[in-house]
């Protein structure tokens, strides 16, 4: 294939690829749909990428003689190790979703045969999402997502989240949603969390975490603490990495509300994000990870749950210094929380015995963050009577604080 030359009007303007489905818009320029798509409906383009005219509507027409003669070109070059480009599937329009919505809506019973075929129209291209929400598919899958008493609601629930997981909703669609369904679509997503399979978790976290990330600040402090527990548990579980993050994420977001740190605390916050810590050493994780702790020692009952844990003094200072600037700044943080308000006999010796002091010293002798060596020294000054003479600790650096 690269040593022949392929003819200038069979590549796409933008990707200057062959083209398999050229289609035609508006401006009369022919581009391969899947790369036109991509530039009107996904990157919100209004424009013609050539011409630079503004595109009055988004139809695509399919240019059939320009992919006939595309297809015979390849069928006569096939001996180059040319292959054959398929003629493509028609794209579904928006008078087939809406019938196929009033369907679903007048027997109930074909719902789950209406979500499978929305889950393979939302597979099938981005101008077939536009149609899909054009039509009121995200209406329709938010009212299917409620919680029902029928014994196939939890399946209803989960075909109806991967659909809308793959819609990619705007933000504007979430508010709007939040606004006019409220908590119930919360819920709905909660009750995917609490017994769906792994699939339909993964997809409730993290259309969960984008629903709050615009949600009214009296739902953020609304959030009860089953919740915590049940985006815990998907932490606990391991169901995916692209999940885990989503998850971190959002207790992060969700923590500084009202009374969320007390209520992550009572779900098991502290111990799952230690055990985690213990576990990983991916960058991004670990500093979600003590952002959320930092957050947690905020309350005396987070600080506590993390001295009452084995491994909490001791994994948040491994991970100062071998992690990046952000993690150091908030192990010395989450230090510095316990050393100013849970520091007694006990805790002082633990964090020498675990090496947390010896770190503390080694911050205040590499380049690190400004605020970071001052929350170090703040700590050795508050504690260096109790600290000074012990052999592990260099006498001339404890000896400097009064």
């Amino acid at each position: 294939m690269d040593e022949i030359e392929i003819p200038a009007h069979f590549l796409c303007p933008i990707s200057l690829q062959l083209m398999r489905d050229p289609v035609t818009v508006c401006t009369g320029i022919t581009y391969d749909r899947e790369n036109i798509e991509k530039w009107l409906f996904s990157c919100k383009n209004n424009t013609c990428p050539v011409t630079k005219q503004c595109l009055l509507d988004h139809d695509l027409t399919p240019n059939h003689t320009l992919r006939r003669l595309i297809q015979s070109w390849c069928t006569l070059n096939a001996s180059f190790g040319v292959e054959r480009i398929p003629t493509p599937k028609s794209p579904i329009d928006r008078t087939q979703i809406v019938k196929l919505l009033v369907e679903a809506k007048k027997f109930p019973e074909k719902q789950l045969k209406c979500l499978t075929r929305l889950r393979s129209i939302a597979f099938e291209g981005q101008r077939n999402k536009a149609c899909l929400e054009s039509a009121g598919v995200v209406e329709f899958l938010a009212s299917t997502m409620k919680h029902k008493t029928e014994e196939n609601s939890t399946v209803l629930c989960e075909a109806a989240i991967e659909v809308f997981f793959h819609l990619s909703p705007s933000e504007a669609q979430l508010k709007a949603l939040l606004y006019n369904e409220g908590f119930q679509f919360i819920e709905s997503l909660f009750h995917a969390l609490r017994l769906g399979n792994y699939q339909s978790r993964a997809y409730a976290t993290m259309l969960l975490r984008s629903a709050l990330e615009v949600a009214d600040p009296i739902q953020l402090i609304s959030v009860k603490t089953v919740l915590f527990v049940e985006i815990l548990r998907v932490l606990r579980d391991q169901i995916s990495q692209q999940a885990s993050k989503a998850a971190l994420k959002l207790i992060v977001e969700l923590f500084p509300w009202g009374r969320n740190r007390i209520k992550g605390v009572e779900g098991g916050a502290v111990s799952v994000l230690i055990e985690l810590l213990l576990c990983t050493s991916e960058r991004r994780t670990c500093e979600l990870i003590l952002i959320a702790l930092d957050q947690l020692c905020g309350c005396a009952e987070g600080r506590a749950e993390l001295l009452n844990h084995g491994a909490g003094v001791a994994i948040v200072s491994k991970k100062i210094l071998r992690v990046s600037l952000v993690a150091s700044d908030r192990g010395v943080r989450i230090l510095a929380s316990i050393c100013r308000y849970s520091a007694n006999a006990r805790v002082l010796h633990e964090m020498l015995q675990v090496g947390a002091v010896s770190k503390l010293c080694l911050v205040l002798q590499v380049n690190c963050n400004f605020k970071t060596k001052e929350r170090a020294k703040e700590i050795l000054r508050l504690h260096s009577s109790v600290w000074k003479n012990s052999p592990c600790i260099p006498v001339p650096l404890l000896s400097s604080f009064p």
